[in-house]
C-alpha cells in the first residue's frame, strides 16, 4: 500500500468508477458496501474531494446518514460479479461481503473499513451533503428517476488516497 495523488489516478480512477466501485459506510456495528457506478473527483474549498451519491431507498443511505465518513475502493482487477451483487442486492437482507467472498481491512486514516481488492482506495470525510431538489434537475435526467428516488449528494474531503496495485497506482 502507499499513497498517490489522486489527481494522477483521475482518469483510470473515473474510468472504473463507470463500471462499478465500491463504496463502503460504517456507523457503529452497521456496515455496508454498495456498487456505485456515478462520483466525480476534483477540488472545492480549496481541498481534494469525491463526491458520491446516495438514493434514499438504499440501506447505505441510513447509514451514511448516521456517519461523517465513506471510503471508496475502486478495483483494478475484474471483481465484475461481486460488483453486480452489491449493486443488486440489499445489505438489510444479506451479508453482501460474506455472499461476494469481499473481505475488508480497516481504513489508514477513517473508522470506515476498505474493501481488500487491488485498485485505488479512497478515505473521504464528509463535509457537505445535499439532497437534490427536482425542481433543479435538467429535463434530459428526469427519466434517471421514474420513481422520484432523488440521490442525495455527499461531498468528501478525500483524507487519504492510496493504492494496493504496483507503484505506479
Amino acid at each position: 500500500m502507499h499513497p498517490v495523488d489522486f489527481m494522477a489516478v483521475a482518469e483510470k480512477v473515473m474510468a472504473q468508477i463507470r463500471k462499478g466501485a465500491f463504496l463502503t459506510v460504517q456507523s457503529g456495528d452497521d456496515l455496508n458496501v454498495m456498487t456505485i457506478g456515478w462520483a466525480s473527483l476534483g477540488f472545492m474549498w480549496a481541498k481534494p474531494m469525491m463526491t458520491v451519491m446516495v438514493r434514499k431507498s438504499r440501506h447505505t443511505f441510513d447509514i451514511i446518514e448516521k456517519t461523517s465518513e465513506f471510503t471508496v475502493s475502486v478495483p483494478m482487477v475484474d471483481v465484475s460479479k461481486q460488483l453486480e451483487f452489491c449493486g443488486s442486492e440489499s445489505g438489510k437482507k444479506v451479508d453482501k461481503l460474506k455472499e461476494c467472498g469481499l473481505e475488508i481491512f480497516p481504513g489508514e486514516k477513517m473508522r470506515t473499513p476498505v474493501i481488500n481488492v487491488p485498485g485505488i482506495h479512497f478515505e473521504c470525510k464528509i463535509v457537505l451533503k445535499s439532497a437534490m431538489n427536482p425542481a433543479y434537475l435538467a429535463d434530459n435526467y428526469k427519466h434517471l428517476y421514474p420513481n422520484k428516488d432523488y440521490h442525495t449528494l455527499y461531498f468528501g474531503e478525500i483524507v487519504y488516497c492510496y493504492s494496493t496495485v504496483d507503484s505506479k497506482g
